[in-house]
């Protein structure tokens, strides 16, 4: 459960976010940040705000039913984009995901993300009612793929 509230003395906030919300019982799942790469990291929507934020939107939906999360378990949403240009493309596909009360929301302009084509990544972190929650599947280490490839992100 969570319940959105706009304190007294504070601007309001515009789009698909609230100013401020309460979480109510369940686990805390913190999601890594996600950009718009499919199963095989190629870049969906290149160039195309609007499609990259869905694919992203898409992947975080995913991470979030592997524990039986649904989209409206979400209380914030740290949004990075690498220009101002398609806002109203973010917030168009948003309002297909998310329905009130909104996640709280922060909107950050950076220089570059991870790849090049890559427009925007999106930081979630949800509250799933106990009642729903399962055990995710669990990593085997020794198979997990610690790769770059080739985005020489090892410096």
């Amino acid at each position: 459960m969570k319940t959105a509230y706009q304190p007294a003395g504070v601007w309001r906030t515009f789009g698909c976010n609230s100013m401020a919300l309460v979480a109510g019982t369940g686990r805390q799942v913190l999601l890594s940040g996600q950009v718009a790469w499919d199963e095989q990291r190629r870049v969906v929507g290149v160039g195309d705000m609007g499609a990259q934020t869905e694919q992203t939107l898409r992947n975080i939906q995913a991470s979030l039913a592997a524990v039986g999360g649904t989209m409206d378990d979400i209380v914030s949403l740290l949004t990075h984009v690498t220009t101002l240009e398609g806002l109203e493309a973010i917030h168009d596909v948003r309002a297909s995901f998310f329905s009130e009360p909104y996640p709280v929301s922060t909107l950050i302009q950076v220089t570059a993300l991870v790849h090049p084509d890559l427009l925007l990544e999106i930081t979630a972190v949800a509250v799933v009612p106990e009642e729903r929650y399962r055990e995710p599947e669990a990593v085997d280490v020794d198979t997990f793929d610690v790769s770059d490839d080739g985005f020489n992100l090892r410096g």
